[in-house]
């Protein structure tokens, strides 16, 4: 690899160039050194090669503990080693992920009583729930049901849904996303339109447990959730994996599900209130939590299995500062078999999410080790139960290989579109950190430009692995493909974005196509290898920036840390 004379970004400068939205004028003054870097000799042979097999009906959907993941470890395994990297587990390509997965089965309807009459409804076209304890049955019996708004409880946002509200016991009745996802700027309690991880649907089961509430129940809205109820419906339906728990874990509800939201009006109507005005209402912080007066009950058995899956990990040691690290993540699991389509097929094989993100790692692998060692050592991580909560990155995160505080950054891969190239590059989480600038420095040398998400309400910074790692400091950039096309321009783009989300997303139909446009896709990838290379080739330490929510954390890691940052 041939590096360029290394030229300094300042963060005003930065701001300017970006133009990714208001929030990007916050990023700090230090100077960071980026190394300018040529290109790779990135192989699309490896892409079509490695996404095709993962998502073959072979491969089963890559459903952890199945014959799926037995297939995606070993060949993930052996395309590193051929890459040239090194096992990176102290001599082994994989670190165990313990999980539980709990299928549940003989679902009741869900019944809601109290108001004179029963009103009852079908699991499925209706409502969808399951359980995190490892519960051979499960019921829900006579639980008051409690309307709680977006269900958050922000001490410092002064914001707590619950107050005042005794929750145990009872079923919380949650709006997905958060108070202002509809406000039509960044403007807000809640960033505005800009989904907080306070949306997610992972922090309202959490916190409705911490409430100590029985069930929880998610309102399915589709704008505010970014996707439809065919979405929901097959994500929560079949096998489940989560996190083995130990003996001090935080408390559980019996039951998290979610309904439409018509059934949702229907409840809300028997009980004498209105869905919309309550939603209005639950967008100020002055929203008190309504009692609704009705009963609900299901109920449903479980199968329960306990196993390891595997994170697989491979390395690629620096040469001059091998105990920093800059860290590459894509997950290579999806949901195995699921609701079947119209045909009958019900492998979802996931090929755009994430086969291509896991062949990404292959391919950049082989490109930097072609490029020989960096200063600083590369890493590829591809994870495990990313559609189960994002498990194997948190568990990761949390056991850690390479030392978190030693850990410069990384860049995460999930989902690239094959529609062509664009004349940009979508940002997810635009202004948070430093490595803006990176991103800006990869985008000058191929002539590109960065636009700001735009869905920033659908919360994707908090959907994907590198929130594992965000949350506890790390610096981490996410990026999209772009959606203003060389050919049909930003309507274009728009419309593959949606027909993927409406048609394929989290179904059968996300298969390989043999006759898909990888060149967008290479372009892509051009960005994250300079980022990477020039992460791996600077001295900077790049940071959150003031005020984001994750500065504090990363602050106290470089403090207590003798060797990182």
């Amino acid at each position: 690899m041939t590096l360029a004379p290394r030229f300094r970004h300042t963060a005003a400068a930065l701001a300017a160039s970006l133009a990714l939205s208001a929030c990007a004028a916050t990023t700090s003054d230090t100077a960071l050194d980026i190394p300018e870097v040529a290109q790779g000799d990135i192989s699309q042979a490896t892409m079509v090669d490695v996404t095709r097999t993962l998502s073959s009906d072979e491969f089963e959907g890559r459903m952890p503990g199945t014959v799926g993941e037995e297939k995606t470890v070993a060949l993930l395994s052996e395309r590193f080693a051929a890459a040239g990297l090194q096992p990176g587990n102290n001599g082994s390509w994989v670190q165990k992920v313990p999980l539980v997965e709990i299928t549940g089965k003989d679902f009741a309807p869900l019944t809601v009583t109290g108001s004179g009459e029963t009103m009852s409804f079908e699991f499925g076209d209706e409502w969808v729930g399951v359980t995190y304890r490892e519960d051979a049955q499960t019921a829900l019996t006579e639980s008051e049901l409690v309307f709680v708004g977006y269900g958050v409880n922000a001490p410092e946002r002064d914001w707590n849904d619950y107050e005042g509200i005794d929750m145990r016991g009872k079923t919380a009745v949650i709006l997905v996303n958060d108070p202002d996802y509809n406000s039509p700027d960044l403007e807000g309690p809640f960033n505005g339109k800009a989904m907080t991880f306070y949306g997610r649907w992972t922090y309202k089961f959490e916190e409705a447990a911490r409430q100590g509430a029985a069930g929880a129940i998610i309102i399915h809205d589709t704008a505010p959730a970014s996707y439809g109820w065919n979405v929901v419906e097959s994500s929560w339906s079949g096998p489940q994996a989560y996190a083995q728990r130990g003996e001090n874990a935080p408390p559980l509800t019996k039951v998290n599900g979610w309904v439409q939201k018509d059934v949702a009006a229907q409840i809300l109507d028997a009980a004498g209130q209105d869905l919309a005005d309550l939603s209005a209402k639950a967008r100020s912080r002055d929203f008190k939590a309504v009692p609704l007066g009705l009963k609900a009950s299901t109920s449903f058995a479980n199968d329960i299995r306990t196993f390891q899956s595997q994170n697989v990990i491979g390395v690629l040691p620096g040469s001059e500062r091998p105990d920093e690290y800059v860290i590459h993540t894509a997950h290579w699991d999806h949901l195995g078999r699921c609701k079947p389509a119209p045909d009958g097929d019900d492998i979802c094989n996931g090929a755009i999410d994430n086969a291509t993100g896991t062949a990404a790692l292959v391919a950049l692998a082989e490109a930097h080790a072609k490029a020989g060692a960096p200063d600083r050592s590369l890493v590829f991580l591809a994870v495990t139960a990313e559609e189960s909560g994002l498990l194997g990155a948190h568990y990761y995160a949390e056991n850690p290989v390479f030392p978190l505080a030693q850990t410069v950054g990384g860049i995460n891969m999930d989902a690239f579109q094959v529609a062509g190239p664009a004349r940009d590059v979508t940002v997810v989480g635009p202004g948070k950190s430093q490595l803006d600038a990176y991103l800006e420095a990869a985008l000058v040398s191929d002539g590109r430009i960065a636009t700001p998400n735009p869905k920033p309400e659908a919360g994707y910074y908090y959907r994907s692995d590198h929130f594992a790692f965000a949350k506890r400091g790390v610096p981490m950039l996410y990026i999209d493909g772009g959606e203003d096309l060389i050919d049909g321009g930003r309507a274009a783009g728009a419309a593959v974005a949606a027909d993927y989300t409406e048609n394929r997303y989290h179904g059968p139909k996300d298969e390989f196509d043999e006759s898909w446009d990888w060149s967008g896709v290479m372009g892509d990838l051009q960005l994250y290898y300079r980022i990477g290379r020039a992460l791996a080739a600077s001295e900077s330490w790049p940071n959150w920036n003031p005020g984001d929510e994750f500065r504090a954390i990363r602050d106290a890691d470089c403090a207590a840390s003798a060797t990182g940052c």
